[in-house]
This record gives C-alpha cells, structure tokens and sequence, in this order.
C-alpha cells in the first residue's frame, strides 16, 4: 500500500496514538484519494470529505486529507456510522466509502492494537464497501466566504449561510426557532 507508513504517522501524530479507528480512517483515506485521482501527499484544493461518525476516523481523515470545518471541507453528518465520502469539485466525482459491519465486543487496549494492526493488514474488499456516488452541495455549503449573512430578531446574533429559519415573518436562528444544546445561566 503506497505512502500507508507516511500517512499513518500523520493522523497518529494529530490524534494521539494509532486505535482501529485511525487504522480504518487511514485505510479509507488512501481508497478516496485513489478512486478520485488524487494525491494524499498533496493539497488538494477541490476536495470535500463528508465523515459520518464523530469518531477516531474523522482525526485521520483531517489529518491526511487537510480538509477541516473551519476550511469548510469536512462535513459531519451525524449518522454514526464509519463511513465516509470523498467529492472532488472539480469533477464533481463522489465516493462513498463504508466499513464492513464486524460486530467487536468490548477491548482491552492491547486487543485493541491488534485490532488496528489486522484492519492495516487485511485486504481492502474485506474492510470497505466502496460506491460512486452524487452529492448535492448547495452554493451555501461550499469553501469559502459566508454566502449570505443575516441576524436573527430575537437574540440579534448573527447567522450565515443561509442557517436562518423564518417563523411567523420573522428571522431565527436555529437555537431561537427549535430550542438550543446550551442554557444561559442568569447572574
């Protein structure tokens, strides 16, 4: 497997350690980068990665691919799988690709560093389901500047790229229009 040692020490090093996690990550990374044409070793300016797990195999995705939420390039969707798709813009060519479902009971960490040695070992058609795929991103969603900007009426914070949500006439964001993840304590 070409550049596997190099990139392995890439997301260990941004992770912390090599889990099966940062194995499978690594794994699919080099199988996205190939099926797209690309270079993991390089910048790929055109490349999107949506991972569906918040996982280990999210850090080695990151970590090899360069792809980051604050570039606008990775993209969590939140379906707890160890799946991930790789879009190339400029083509606009998607690849999906998913791990294998292997029912795993509870580890200890060495069993579980012999996990991630098998999983670099084992043959791709037996770790990943591979699957060309069209994704759909919307203007608003693509790297870059804010698309759009506006502030929500009632806690006048701003909102971009199209995240508002209009009830009644008036201009929300998310946390005022269906309720927030946090709540403020009063002093």
């Amino acid at each position: 497997m070409e550049n596997l040692d190099i990139l392995l020490e890439k997301a260990k090093n941004f992770h912390g350690d090599i889990c099966a996690g940062i194995a499978i990550g690594t794994r699919m990374s080099i199988l996205g980068f190939r099926e797209l044409d690309m270079d993991p070793l390089e910048r790929n300016r055109d490349l999107v990665v949506f991972v569906e797990a918040d996982r280990c195999l999210a850090d080695a995705i990151q970590a090899i691919s360069g792809c980051s939420l604050g570039k606008r390039a990775l993209k969590f969707k939140d379906y707890g799988k160890f799946a991930a798709t790789f879009l190339d813009l400029s083509t606009n060519k998607g690849i999906r690709i998913s791990s294998l479902n292997k029912p795993r009971k509870d580890m200890s960490n060495e069993e579980m560093a012999n996990l991630a040695n098998n999983i670099l070992k084992t043959p791709e058609e037996a770790l990943f389901k591979i699957q060309k795929v069209h994704v759909n991103l919307p203007e608003e969603d693509l790297p870059g500047p804010p698309s759009h900007r506006t502030t929500c009426q009632r806690c006048n914070e701003g909102i971009i790229d199209h995240r508002e949500i209009i009830v009644d006439g008036e201009t929300l964001c998310r946390s005022c229009a269906e309720g927030s993840y946090y709540s403020v304590i009063e002093e």
